[in-house]
């Protein structure tokens, strides 16, 4: 009861640092009076006196919990950790950028995030029923999230904990007992109706779909700005598949099939309120994401709204999952959503004003990067008569990049720009375009990485192509788009011309379509300037989008490719449609179990999902399998081929199925003689189960294996003339003294075992930043330039010093803190006093480099 009136992440933190031991046992009445008096000091020195007095008798180093930045509006995340014997153990809070449309409802200390463990499916049951006491207050189960990662089959029983722990239950806060805290928003309710503050959940007819679709407010996303008293929300219809005599067009479980599924409209004044950094805005830590939004908006927008965004919208019990196109010809402040977008509907039966009301933004359409194929790709083109030689070719220019990566600027700036989301990416194209020497030992670093980084992407057969681009597909506003062909949207406008077009993960020898890519003059009303999709046509009985593994507009990816050379070879084949369907499994009626039978049964599926599932990587991999061999017979191997053409033809429809197992309930297995036994050993199975591939992605693996780089890495340390001037030696001293503190800083971060590690090391880099600049950034300082030139050459001698004795990684410190500055110097210095350094934007480089 003393601890009660800690602020609940420092109560959350002694509860941590305890780990399993009981609370009672540890610490006595005065010593709760101790922690108590602390409840007005700054996080950072809780932590240290909790940490000194508990946390280093119970728990191991790597599991200190320490920020910097404690009070930053960054996403507070508390974990709970089940063992196999029931009991459980905290962990957190853990700091995060990001948040979701849950953690923004309720706030984040009423949200628990479980892992069990290991499988004690008989213990666990009672958490989940008699729910988690953390203090006073009371958590229970209210919905998960499958996170496991996916793992090949042969590591599956060594990380077998690991599988079982990514599989993450949200509690969420339901009651407390202490007299300190006030009533909230889900205080004296039911789980039940807890639920349908967010989604009218109940109206589902499936215990698959109940879990899968209230998951949806788990996606990490944006929350836009919206007066939803202002804002028509709108159902328009679909636009079904429709023969010649008009009738429509049904798949196998009698559901019509539409042009338009999973894409609606937004008017453009509210599509303008999405920021114009998208990818950036969804990593502020500012709870109040609106104000930072205009802020930006103010500063950085140019008027140009994007064309579509993927979206969760909820409204009045509704839950809305798709995308929305922009439609100029909206009144404002309008949505326009269709039923095939409507994932959970209204309760009529229920009140309107009780519900959390949100547009949650998840991606939108961008200016598409580097393209790389894939082997799924490869095989198929090979298959469509794409010859051998126009992949080696491919892969030929692409090692040729990387063996001159260390000695021509060209090709060491390419590798550099086309991994400008990466730290070395950025570091090293900055670092080239200011005139720094590619000798230079931390640069050489950046390269050997991103040189490595480009030689295992080709070994797995991902080799860069031109004129391609994956781009977010939707359905033609205008209605004049026939079947064979699409309106393609790049940076400079509307394309016309032959296209290939593709949807992964398509695995049919049809999944890869040739299309004509035509003007459509009344586009431009719909969506003015706005750029970067693909739109598929509304007309008739057939769709391309479907035809590539059952596509839809939810935020699907397609990949366009206008490259010459494949035009000129690849023949299409026949479009998938379906052959062979795993039965349906038994519905389970959420509407007719009772509350406490609603709990078993969601719990039940938990369970399930928590068990390994093997059926679609083993499709996966004996179709990879199949196919290559495919590929290497001649045609005088009829019989074979045929054989194996079946197989694969069962696959694809076992993969397809699986991919949609979690919200169908199928199960899926892969029957045995459809399983491959020994596998081509570009796919890395081990000696004892692979055979060596003579196909192209065989000949792809073994090229990239035996390439040797001429150039090696410099090991010596040695310093740039340009910054042999004299400074203070005020300087030197304190920012050794900051060097020595961030070392250690950062040696506890790594040593750490919290997941957001990675945040917390670029956190502490922008902390050390701030005190160079008085900024987060040079570019935004005040500071007098003069000084943070000073400054920032203390910091690189003083680091340069330090590296000589151990190593070259150690220079990483000076230029991930002073790089604006070093090389706004070096740049100033190698253009003479003639010249001025010109500035040019990463995209431009990548442009102009591609």
């Amino acid at each position: 009861m003393i601890l009660s009136k800690l602020e609940y992440r420092q109560l959350f933190l002694v509860l941590s640092y305890i780990r399993r031991q009981k609370l009672e046992a540890i610490i006595t009445p005065d010593g709760a009076r101790d922690i108590s008096s602390m409840k007005g000091i700054p996080m950072d020195v809780f932590e240290k006196e909790i940490w000194n007095k508990y946390g280093q008798r119970f728990c191991d180093k790597a599991d200190r919990i320490q920020y910097l930045d404690w009070d930053s509006g960054k996403t507070h995340i508390y974990y709970c950790h089940v063992c196999q014997d029931g009991g459980y153990y905290f962990k957190g809070p853990i700091l995060n950028n990001t948040r979701t449309h849950l953690q923004r409802s309720l706030g984040d200390d009423n949200i628990l995030i479980v892992k069990f463990l290991e499988d004690g499916a008989a213990l666990t049951g009672n958490i989940v029923k008699e729910g988690i006491h953390v203090g006073l207050r009371r958590y229970q189960f209210f919905v998960f999230k499958d996170e496991r990662i996916k793992v090949k089959k042969k590591q599956m029983e060594k990380e077998k904990k690991a599988i079982y722990s990514a599989v993450k239950c949200y509690f969420v806060r339901i009651d407390s007992i202490s007299p300190y805290e006030e009533d909230y928003v889900l205080s004296r309710k039911t789980i039940s109706e807890a639920r349908r503050l967010f989604m009218h959940i109940h109206t589902l007819s499936t215990i698959e779909k109940y879990m899968a679709r209230f998951a949806l407010i788990l996606s990490k996303t944006i929350k836009l700005d919206l007066n939803f008293a202002a804002v028509t929300i709108e159902t328009i219809e679909d636009i079904p598949f429709q023969d010649e005599n008009g009738s429509i067009v049904y798949d196998e479980d009698g559901k019509p099939i539409l042009h338009t599924d999973g894409t609606g409209f937004i008017s453009e004044d509210l599509a303008m309120k999405c920021p114009k950094d998208f990818t950036t805005a969804k990593y502020i830590t500012n709870n109040n994401f609106e104000i930072t939004c205009h802020k930006r908006e103010a500063e950085e927008r140019n008027k140009e709204p994007p064309l579509l965004m993927q979206c969760r919208l909820f409204h009045d019990g509704v839950a809305v999952k798709g995308t929305l196109l922009i439609n100029k010809k909206l009144k404002p402040g309008t949505i326009q959503v269709r039923p095939s977008m409507i994932k959970v509907d209204k309760d009529p039966t229920l009140p309107n004003n009780e519900t959390f009301n949100s547009l949650e933004i998840v991606a939108i359409s961008h200016r598409p990067g580097r393209n790389n194929l894939s082997k799924y790709l490869i095989s198929l083109l090979s298959y469509g008569g794409v010859p051998r030689q126009f992949f080696l070719d491919l892969l030929t220019n692409a090692l040729d990049e990387t063996r001159h990566v260390f000695s021509n600027k060209r090709a060491a700036l390419r590798v550099a720009s086309n991994n400008d989301g990466l730290d070395f990416g950025f570091m090293a194209q900055r670092m080239i375009s200011s005139g720094i020497p590619l000798n230079e030992p931390y640069l050489q670093l950046c390269l050997s990485n991103l040189e490595s980084g480009e030689r295992t992407k080709l070994k797995e057969a991902r080799i860069p192509v031109g004129d391609s681009f994956y781009l977010m597909g939707t359905a033609d506003p205008t209605g004049l788009l026939n079947n064979d062909e699409v309106c393609v949207i790049l940076a400079n406008g509307q394309v016309s011309g032959k296209v290939l077009v593709y949807r992964n993960p398509g695995m049919h020898f049809g999944d890869i379509h040739i299309m004509e890519a035509v003007y459509v003059n009344e586009m431009e009303a719909f969506i003015g300037d706005a750029k970067y999709g693909i739109f598929f046509s509304t007309k008739g009985c057939q769709s391309a989008a479907y035809e590539m593994a059952t596509g839809d507009f939810d935020g699907d990816m397609y990949w366009v490719s206008r490259n010459t050379e494949l035009l000129k070879y690849f023949k299409s084949n026949e479009s998938w449609s379906r052959v062979y369907s795993i039965p349906d499994s038994e519905k389970r009626n959420p509407q007719k179990l009772s509350d406490l039978e609603l709990e078993h049964e969601l719990f039940q599926l938990l369970l399930q999902a928590r068990r390994p599932s093997f059926g679609m990587s083993t499709a996966a991999d004996s179709w990879l399998t199949f196919m290559d061999r495919l590929l290497t017979l001649g045609d005088d191997r009829a019989t074979e081929k045929d054989s194996l053409k079946r197989k694969i033809i069962q696959l694809i429809d076992i993969y397809y199925d699986a991919l949609d197992a979690p919200k169908s309930g199928k199960k899926v297995e892969v029957p045995n003689e459809l399983r491959a036994e020994k596998f081509p050993h570009h796919m890395e199975k081990g000696v004892d189960f692979s055979y060596h591939s003579s196909s192209i992605l065989g000949q792809i693996y073994d090229r990239v294996k035996a390439f040797k780089n001429e150039s090696e890495l410099t090991k010596e340390i040695w310093k740039l003339p340009c910054f042999d001037t004299p400074i203070p030696e005020t300087y030197i001293t304190n920012w050794k003294d900051r060097y020595e503190n961030y070392r250690k800083e950062m040696t506890q971060i790594l040593q750490s075992s919290y997941e957001s590690k990675n945040d917390a090391a670029a956190d502490l880099i922008k902390k050390y930043k701030q005190l160079l600049y008085d900024a987060p950034d040079m570019e935004e300082s005040a500071k007098d330039t003069e000084v943070i030139y000073k400054e920032a050459i203390a910091i690189y001698h003083v680091t340069y010093d330090y590296a000589t004795s151990h190593g070259v990684e150690k220079c990483s410190f000076a230029w991930r803190v002073a790089g604006s500055a070093l090389c706004n110097l070096y740049a100033w210095s190698f253009a003479g006093p003639r010249r001025k350094p010109l500035t040019i934007s990463q995209s431009v480089l990548r442009e102009l480099l591609n």
